[in-house]
């Protein structure tokens, strides 16, 4: 495999990215998202106060947020790695904007992107805290770090000098057709993942997650009572601490419950799309570019059969901690296996003149 210059780079960068995002999570898990109740320090500290001098300097601070180590850790590591994060995307701007001097199809505007989105990340961050988990910025936080990850992710893709056939297409009428049709299904399947992200994302950032401990019932009904009116109320009014979430027991039940119906949606539409993927053989593809396309569906379709069995047992244990940290992670995977896909069935189609002329 033959890369472009900074690949290793944007590489590291995916990784560190991935490992932001997971430890995000495990932080919101712990309830250590106001670890530290100040911003971008903890307590007016660079790092958690250990000292029993700096421990009395930082509870007569916050009186009302005592020191706890054990959560201040995790918030404090999460930041400086999300620092770090967003130096290294600098470094990826830096290296597109000379690249780009000397070949101008090095990508330049997804690098810009990536670091205005950096920037932003970090507002969001600042807000997570200084509005005390308020559940919209929580989720345009965490909708933030699984953005910057599959963008970068994207780019690690584009610097990759593959082996994809583009010389040899088939430009029949079928082929273009086909392929038309999977692209659009593939973008299908992207939107209903971010959708089912940001209703994980809604469920956690309201502690919905243990409205429901039964399944397949939720409070032994298939319906139960449930307030989607207030569940899904996105103009909650500012001012409270939003630790363990403010709403009551019907508007979590209904949140939790539009997470379980998207998964039902999710699995059954990414089945008949990786299925219908797989099929495509039949319609002259040519095979390295099958071999490619199998390779994606296969890989989504194992992450989503993943991520059902961790989602279900969450519910069945009680929200264990690894469990519920795998459920984030694997839902980060089958987001960027979609953008794979989607990237490329784009690569494929790029290479057709009907598809092109089609579109």
């Amino acid at each position: 495999m033959r890369v472009k210059a900074g690949y290793w780079l944007v590489l590291f960068s995916t990784a560190l990215a991935a490992l932001v995002v997971i430890l995000g999570a495990y932080t919101r898990l712990v309830d250590a998202g106001l670890g530290c109740p100040d911003w971008p320090g903890c307590y007016g500290f660079l790092t958690v106060p250990e000292s029993s001098v700096d421990v009395a300097k930082a509870n007569l601070r916050f009186p009302e947020t005592p020191v706890e180590s054990a959560k201040g850790w995790p918030e404090m590591i999460h930041r400086y790695l999300a620092g770090t994060l967003g130096l290294f995307i600098l470094m990826i701007a830096v290296v597109a904007f000379r690249q780009n001097k000397q070949d101008n199809s090095y990508p330049i505007k997804l690098p810009f992107f990536l670091l205005v989105l950096v920037v932003i990340q970090a507002a969001f961050g600042m807000w997570t805290v200084t509005l005390k988990l308020w559940p919209q910025v929580v989720l345009a936080h965490l909708i933030g770090g699984f953005t910057t990850l599959s963008l970068l992710f994207l780019l690690l893709l584009r610097l990759r000098v593959s082996r994809e056939n583009t010389s040899q297409q088939n430009n029949s009428k079928s082929y273009a057709s086909n392929l038309f049709k999977y692209k659009v299904l593939a973008r299908i399947g992207l939107v209903i993942v971010v959708i089912q992200i940001m209703l994980g994302g809604w469920t956690s950032s309201n502690y919905a997650a243990i409205a429901c401990m039964d399944f397949p019932t939720c409070h032994d009904s298939y319906w139960p009572e449930m307030d989607f009116s207030q569940g899904f109320n996105i103009f909650q009014q500012i001012g409270p601490n939003y630790l363990g979430g403010v709403m009551d027991s019907n508007a979590r039940t209904a949140i939790h419950m539009a997470h379980r119906i998207g998964a039902v949606i999710t699995a059954l539409f990414l089945c008949y799309m990786c299925f219908s993927l797989m099929r495509v053989k039949l319609e002259n593809l040519e095979k390295v570019n099958q071999q490619y396309i199998n390779n994606w569906a296969i890989t989504i379709l194992s992450i989503l059969i993943v991520q059902l069995s961790l989602g279900i047992s969450n519910i069945v244990w009680f929200i264990p901690l690894p469990v519920a940290v795998a459920h984030n992670a694997c839902g980060a995977l089958l987001l960027i296996s979609l953008v794979g896909l989607n990237y490329q069935l784009y690569k494929i189609g790029k290479a057709s003149p009907i598809l092109q002329r089609s579109i």
